[in-house]
C-alpha cells in the first residue's frame, strides 16, 4: 500500500503541483513571518544589549517621587546623589543622564526621523574629558548653550558637517544651534531611524526642564561584579532615594520589551497566514476528492483483492503526508526568502534596521514542516474516508455514492443552527456596551454556518444568473447546469473566495465609516480653523500660544492643557482652556446647561463623567489638585464627550496656579477669513517654521487619519492577496475536476457540433459563475460584519456613521469575476483540446 501511495503521488504531477503550491504559500507565509520577526528581534536585542555593554548598574528615581510635578515631568535624581554614587568603592565611572524630545530639521526645514525616536541627551565627560558612550567621529563635544553634537547617521542623512548651524526644537520654538561634533553610537533607537542630539549637561537640564538627572549609569571597576556594585550602592544611599538595576537586568528588560513589541506584528502576520492556510484547506480537499474520484475503480480493485477500508484510507493519507512534506520544505525555503525580502524592504523604507544575520530558528523549521504536513493530512482525511466507504462492486461499476436525503437534511439543519446562532450572537452583541467577545464568537459561528449551507445556497443564487447566461446560448445553459452539478464541490471552491472577500469587505466598510465619523467629529466639534500641536504629540511650550495669539489675522485662540484632580470617587481628567474664547473655537453638544463663560470655578463636564459621579448642572464638586490644594468647582453644563474633548473643562487661569510648570497639548486657532493657505503659511512663519510643530486644518486632520486607515487597508489587501491566490488555484482545480468527470460529455458535445470556442466559453462561464457566487457571499457577509462592528464603535465614537463604499464593493465583485476568468484559462484550453473520439471512449 505504501508503494501504491507513492506511485499515485507521481502519477498526477500537475494537480499535485497545484496542491503543493497552495500549501507552500501558506507555509511560506508562516515561516517567513517567524524568520522576519526573529531576525528583527535578534537585531534590536543585540543592538540594545551592545549599547549597555559598559553599563553595570543604573539608578532612577523611585516611582511616585515627589519631584514629579503636576505637569507630568519625570522624577529626577540630584547632583549630590550622583556624587555619592561616584565615591562608592568599586564604581569606576559614573554618568548622570538627562534626556527628552529633540526634533532636528533638515536643510529644507523638515523633521528628520518623523515617526521614530527623535531624542536629545547630555554629553557627560569623564576625567579624560570624553564620554565613553559617544565616541566623537568629527569635531568636539558641546560646552555652551548654543552648541550641540549629532549622531553620525543623522548627520550623514541630512548632509550636516561640523560648523553648520542647525535648526532644532525641543518643545515647539525653534533654536539655532552650532554643530560642534559628530559622534557614533550603538543606540538601538538611532539604528532604527531615530535621531540623537547631545548638549552639555547644564543646557540639557534647562532645555528638558530637569533640575537633576533622569538616570545614573555606573560602570564597575575591574574585579567588581554587577551584583556586588549594586549592593554597595544600595548601602551608600539613603533608603528609598533611588531604585537600582544591574546592566544585565536592564539588557534583559530591553530584550523582553523588544520581544513584546515584535509579538503584535508576529500575531498579525500569523493571523493572515492562518487565513491563507484555511482557504488552502478547501483546495487540498478538492484536489484529493478529484484524485480519489479518478481512482475509484483502482481503489475498488484493491478492496476486492483484500485491502481493508483502513488501508485504503491510509494510502490516501500517505499521499497527503508526502505532499505536505514537500510543501513544508519548499514553503520553508520560500519563507526564508520572504523573511530576507521583508527585512531588506524595511531597511530601505524605514531608514535603518540594526545590522544582524538572518535568523532561522528551530521553531520556524519545525512549524513549517508541521503545518505543511498536518494541514495536508487533515484536508485529505475526509476524501480518503469517503473512498474507503464505497462498496467495491459499486465502485467498479462506476456507481458513485450520491449524498443521501438524510445526510443533506442533517447538513442543512446543522448549517441553519450555526448560522442562526451566529446571527443572533452578532445582533445581541451590537446592543451590548462591550460586546467584542460575543461578536467575535458570533462571527465565527455565522461563517461556519454559511459554509455548511453553501451547497444549499448555490442552486438558487446561481439560478439568478440564468437570464444572463442564456444570452450566451448553449454554452451558457451548459455552464449553469455544470456549476450546480456537484454543489458540495462548487461550495468548497466558492467558500475559499468568500472568506477572503468577507474580511476585505468588512475592513473596508469599517475604515470608511470611521473616517466619516472622524470627519464629522472634526466639523461638528470644532469651529477653530487650525489645531497646532507637536509632531511628537508631546507637550508644547506656552510660548507657542503667546506667539499665535499675537499673529496677524488671529481672531481667537486657546491653549489646551491636561492635568488631573482627585474627587470623592477617584481621579478625574482636567482640561484647561481659555475660558473667554473657548466657545468661539468649539461647538460642543450640551445635554444639560450650557458652556456659557468659563470663569473662576465654573466648569463643564462630559456626560459619562457626570453620570458616573452623579453630577448635574449646578452641582458643587470638591476637588484636590495635584499640588495638594483644595477648592470647590461648580458644574455649569454637561456635554457629550468625544475623542477630542472629554473630562472636566475649566479656565486655564483657575488651573495654572496649581501647576509647577505649565505646558500645552495643543492650541486651537480661528483666523479672520477662515482657513486659507496664506493663513497657514503665516502661522508656520510666525512659529519659525519649526520642524517639530504641525499646523493642521480640518482637512489635514482628516487626511492624516485617512492616511493611517489607507495604510492599514493596503497592508490588509496585500496580506489577503495570498488567500486570493490560493482561491484561484482552488477554482482551477475544481474546473479541472469538472472537465475530467465530463470527458465523455465534452467529447459528445464536440461530436454533435459544439466547436472548440463553445467548449472554452462553457468552461469560462462556469468558472465565472462559481467565482461570482463566492464573491456575492463574501461581500454580503463583509457588509453585515462591517455594520455590526460599527454599532459597537458608535458607542465610543458618537459621530460614527455607516458608509457603504459602493465603488469598492463593485471592485471586489469585479475582482471575483477576474479570478474566475483567470482560473478558467488552463482548464478551458485543456477541454477544447480534448480528442473527441478518445473522450467518448473514456471511462
Amino acid at each position: 500500500m505504501f508503494r501504491t501511495a507513492l506511485r499515485n503521488v507521481l502519477a498526477h504531477k500537475a494537480r499535485l503541483l497545484m496542491t503543493v503550491l497552495a500549501v507552500m504559500l501558506g507555509v511560506a507565509f508562516v515561516s517567513g513571518t517567524l524568520v522576519f520577526t526573529s531576525t528583527l528581534s535578534d537585531a534590536f536585542r543585540n543592538s540594545s544589549q551592545k549599547s549597555f555593554e559598559n553599563v553595570d548598574v543604573t539608578l532612577h528615581a523611585p516611582s511616585g517621587d515627589a519631584s514629579s510635578d503636576a505637569a507630568g515631568t519625570s522624577p529626577h535624581l540630584d547632583r549630590p546623589l550622583l556624587d555619592t554614587v561616584a565615591k562608592v568603592p568599586g564604581a569606576a565611572t559614573t554618568i548622570g543622564l538627562v534626556d527628552g524630545y529633540t526634533g532636528i530639521a533638515d536643510k529644507h526645514d523638515k523633521l528628520i526621523g518623523s515617526g521614530f525616536s527623535t531624542r536629545g541627551s547630555n554629553y557627560f565627560p569623564g576625567k579624560d574629558g570624553k564620554d565613553s558612550r559617544y565616541p566623537l567621529r568629527d569635531g568636539t563635544a558641546p560646552t555652551r548653550a548654543e552648541q550641540f553634537a549629532l549622531d553620525a547617521r543623522t548627520a550623514d542623512r541630512a548632509g550636516y558637517r561640523v560648523g553648520d548651524t542647525v535648526r532644532i526644537s525641543v518643545d515647539g520654538p525653534v533654536r539655532e544651534q552650532k554643530l560642534t561634533g559628530i559622534f557614533t553610537t550603538d543606540d538601538a533607537k538611532v539604528a532604527a531611524g531615530g535621531t540623537l542630539a547631545l548638549f552639555d549637561t547644564k543646557s540639557a537640564q534647562k532645555l528638558f526642564h530637569q533640575p537633576g538627572f533622569s538616570e545614573i549609569q555606573v560602570t564597575a571597576a575591574s574585579g567588581t561584579s554587577q551584583t556586588a556594585l549594586r549592593q554597595a550602592i544600595g548601602k551608600a544611599l539613603p533608603p528609598g532615594s533611588a531604585e537600582s538595576m544591574t546592566g544585565k537586568q536592564l539588557a534583559d528588560g530591553q530584550a523582553k520589551m523588544v520581544e513584546q513589541q515584535m509579538e503584535g506584528m508576529k500575531t498579525g502576520l500569523l493571523v493572515f497566514a492562518g487565513i491563507s492556510l484555511f482557504v488552502g484547506l478547501f483546495l487540498i480537499a478538492n484536489t484529493f476528492t478529484m484524485l480519489v474520484a479518478q481512482r475509484t475503480r483502482e481503489l475498488a480493485l484493491l478492496r476486492a483483492v483484500g485491502a481493508s477500508r483502513r488501508q485504503v484510507t491510509r494510502s490516501v493519507l500517505i499521499e497527503a503526508f508526502v505532499v505536505g512534506a514537500i510543501a513544508g520544505v519548499t514553503g520553508l525555503l520560500a519563507g526564508i526568502g520572504i523573511g530576507a525580502g521583508l527585512r531588506a524592504l524595511m531597511s530601505t523604507t524605514a531608514e535603518a534596521v540594526p545590522d544582524g544575520p538572518l535568523v532561522v530558528s528551530p521553531t520556524a523549521v519545525l512549524t513549517a514542516l508541521g503545518v505543511g504536513i498536518v494541514i495536508t493530512v487533515l484536508a485529505a482525511w475526509l476524501p480518503g474516508r469517503r473512498a474507503a466507504k464505497i462498496p467495491p462492486v459499486a465502485a467498479m461499476n462506476s456507481v458513485h455514492a450520491v449524498p443521501t436525503t438524510k445526510s443533506l437534511v442533517v447538513r442543512n439543519t446543522l448549517g441553519a443552527l450555526f448560522a442562526g446562532a451566529g446571527t443572533a450572537a452578532v445582533l445581541v452583541a451590537t446592543g451590548m456596551k462591550d460586546g467584542k467577545a460575543v461578536m467575535a464568537v458570533g462571527a465565527v459561528l455565522l461563517v461556519i454556518g454559511v459554509f455548511i449551507l453553501t451547497p444549499l445556497l448555490s442552486r438558487p443564487l446561481i439560478a439568478l444568473a440564468s437570464p444572463v447566461l442564456r444570452l450566451f446560448g448553449t454554452a451558457g445553459t451548459l455552464a449553469r447546469q455544470n456549476a450546480v452539478r456537484n454543489p458540495r464541490r462548487t461550495a468548497a471552491t466558492a467558500s475559499a473566495l468568500m472568506v477572503g472577500l468577507t474580511l476585505i469587505t468588512g475592513m473596508t466598510v469599517i475604515a470608511g465609516s470611521v473616517q466619516k465619523g472622524i470627519d464629522k467629529l472634526a466639523s461638528e466639534s470644532l469651529k477653530a480653523d487650525y489645531v497646532i500641536a507637536m509632531d511628537s504629540h508631546l507637550p508644547l511650550s506656552p510660548e507657542v500660544a503667546k506667539t499665535v495669539k499675537d499673529t496677524d489675522g488671529v481672531v481667537a485662540s486657546s491653549p489646551m492643557r491636561e492635568d488631573a484632580a482627585r474627587t470623592d470617587r477617584g481621579t478625574e481628567q482636567l482640561t484647561g482652556v481659555d475660558g473667554r474664547s473657548f466657545g468661539t473655537l468649539t461647538q460642543l453638544p450640551f445635554t444639560d446647561g450650557s458652556l456659557g463663560s468659563l470663569r473662576g470655578n465654573q466648569v463643564v463636564v462630559d456626560q459619562d463623567t457626570a453620570e458616573y459621579n452623579g453630577w448635574r448642572t449646578g452641582s458643587s464638586v470638591p476637588v484636590t489638585f495635584l499640588d495638594g490644594k483644595k477648592t470647590t468647582l461648580t458644574v455649569a453644563g454637561v456635554y457629550q464627550g468625544n475623542d477630542m474633548f472629554r473630562g472636566i473643562i475649566l479656565d486655564n487661569a483657575t488651573l495654572a496656579p496649581h501647576q509647577k510648570s505649565a505646558t500645552d497639548t495643543q492650541v486651537l486657532v480661528k483666523m479672520d477669513g477662515g482657513a486659507t493657505d496664506a493663513h497657514k503659511d503665516a502661522l508656520a512663519k510666525a512659529l519659525g517654521n519649526s520642524p517639530a510643530i504641525t499646523v493642521a486644518d480640518k482637512q489635514d486632520i482628516s487626511a492624516g487619519i485617512a492616511k493611517m486607515f489607507n495604510l492599514m487597508l493596503n497592508m490588509l489587501y496585500g496580506l489577503l492577496a495570498m488567500a486570493v491566490i490560493v482561491a484561484v488555484l482552488g477554482v482551477v482545480n475544481t474546473l479541472a475536476m469538472s472537465v475530467f468527470e465530463r470527458s465523455q460529455e465534452i467529447g459528445m458535445l464536440r461530436a454533435i457540433g459544439l466547436d472548440r470556442r463553445g467548449i472554452k466559453r462553457m468552461v469560462r462561464l462556469e468558472s465565472l459563475v462559481i467565482s461570482l457566487f463566492g464573491g456575492v457571499l463574501g461581500v454580503s457577509l463583509g457588509v453585515f460584519f462591517g455594520w455590526a462592528a460599527g454599532e459597537l464603535l458608535a458607542k465610543v465614537l458618537p459621530s460614527y456613521e455607516l458608509v457603504l463604499p459602493w465603488g469598492r464593493l463593485a471592485l471586489f465583485l469585479t475582482l471575483a469575476a477576474a479570478v474566475g476568468v483567470l482560473a478558467a484559462l488552463w482548464p478551458a484550453h485543456r477541454a477544447a483540446r480534448m480528442n473527441m473520439l478518445a473522450a467518448i471512449k473514456a471511462e
